[in-house]
């Protein structure tokens, strides 16, 4: 029977940002195009909030893909099991025809569940390591998206189903990319932005205010920081910036980015999917110190990927010190043009359709077996 393109899409996604910003993308992307979605997400997930209300929003049981001890990892096993038969349950009642998962371990019942019922499966990696969850489900995907040319740990039996769309960002950063970077000249305001990503970074609320006070009086006096600080610093962090004569701006959460990363000339970052892709896409240098008990490492690899093409400069944690961050900005701030030769070569790399693209992988056909299949896992 004649596959045909899918009317009613489920999206699996949970967890961190990183794997909701994308899920969301897309979403926006598929509705466009007259398309049905839903969303599936743990009993944690927050949704996609009131920003898309159309969208009907399913939360369903999950655990981890190990647990600590015997005992934790037989709880885990429980809930996997309870969330795959809430999710076919949820999938049998939307009638979904095409199952997206975005990786993370609440991405597992409900991709686990559409593959039992015969619908088309793309699985969605933002990093430039494949994740554990989609590893274990690459044999179930009839298309594994990814945001990166280069995708190590990908299984040589998965390789023929590999597509490069890029990694959907939030339509407010995508924008930022179509305005030009503005240079400092010798007088004009630096501007920095330091943020953590969605788990915070405590390490740069030790060495950041410490580093640019370590910095020539000349470059103090013209720079202006935007910094997340989460937890009790920010008094601390404040006083320290104020001794040190440095115009500031602290805040536990940015509600702004958008407008954050389009006024910075450099980013002091973690290397997280959603923020290596959004500082291509925006077109901003970046200074990566990857978060180093990321699982795989895979935050090193992200970093690298924005590093080979020359936007940004990677800091392994453990060489991040204030007087070696000094001198690093001492350095850059001090040659703009190196700041402007990173955000073009940022920019360069960044894929403007990533949302497009992703959306039609996912409509490019139907689900794996045709209709005959689906209807009897629907019988089922």
């Amino acid at each position: 029977m004649t596959a045909r393109a899918p009317n009613r899409i489920v999206l699996a996604a949970g967890g961190t940002g990183g794997h909701m910003f994308p899920a969301q993308a897309l979403a926006r992307e598929l509705l466009s195009r007259g398309l049905g979605v839903a969303l599936v997400t743990d009993r944690r997930g927050g949704g996609f909030g009131p920003e898309l209300p159309e969208i009907e929003t399913h939360r369903i049981s999950a655990g981890g893909m190990a647990g600590r001890g015997p005992l934790g990892k037989a709880a885990n096993l429980m809930r996997l099991g309870l969330g795959f038969l809430q999710a076919r349950r949820c999938i049998k009642a939307y009638r979904g025809d095409c199952v997206v998962g975005f990786g993370g371990y609440p991405s597992v019942p409900t991709v686990m569940a559409g593959s039992q019922l015969g619908l088309r499966i793309v699985l969605h990696e933002q990093n430039a390591v494949l994740g554990r969850a989609n590893r274990l489900l690459a044999g179930r995907a009839d298309t594994l998206a990814v945001s990166f040319a280069k995708v190590d740990g990908i299984p040589a039996s998965s390789a023929a189903k590999v597509r490069v769309t890029g990694n959907p960002v939030r339509p407010a950063i995508a924008a930022l990319g179509r305005r030009p970077y503005a240079l400092p000249d010798e007088t004009d305001e630096i501007r920095l932005l330091v943020t953590g990503g969605s788990q915070g970074a405590s390490v740069f609320n030790e060495v950041v205010p410490d580093a640019l006070c370590r910095l020539p009086q000349a470059l103090r006096d013209r720079i202006h920081i935007s910094q997340q600080v989460r937890g009790p610093e920010l008094e601390r962090i404040g006083e320290a910036y104020k001794a040190g004569g440095i115009r500031h701006d602290l805040r536990a959460y940015f509600d702004d980015m958008a407008d954050r990363l389009g006024a910075a000339h450099l980013v002091i970052c973690r290397a997280g999917a959603s923020t290596v892709t959004e500082l291509a896409s925006a077109g901003r240098p970046g200074m990566m110190v990857p978060y180093p008990t990321a699982t795989d490492d895979h935050q090193s690899a992200n970093a690298r990927r924005l590093v080979e093409v020359g936007g940004g400069w990677l800091i392994p944690q453990s060489a991040l010190s204030a007087p070696y961050l000094a001198e690093r900005l001492s350095s850059l701030l001090s040659n703009p043009a190196l700041l402007a030769k990173a955000s073009r070569c940022a920019r360069a790399g960044a894929h403007d359709d990533a949302a497009q693209a992703l959306a039609d992988v996912v409509c490019a056909q139907g689900d794996r077996n045709g209709d005959a299949q689906r209807d009897r896992g629907e019988a089922a």
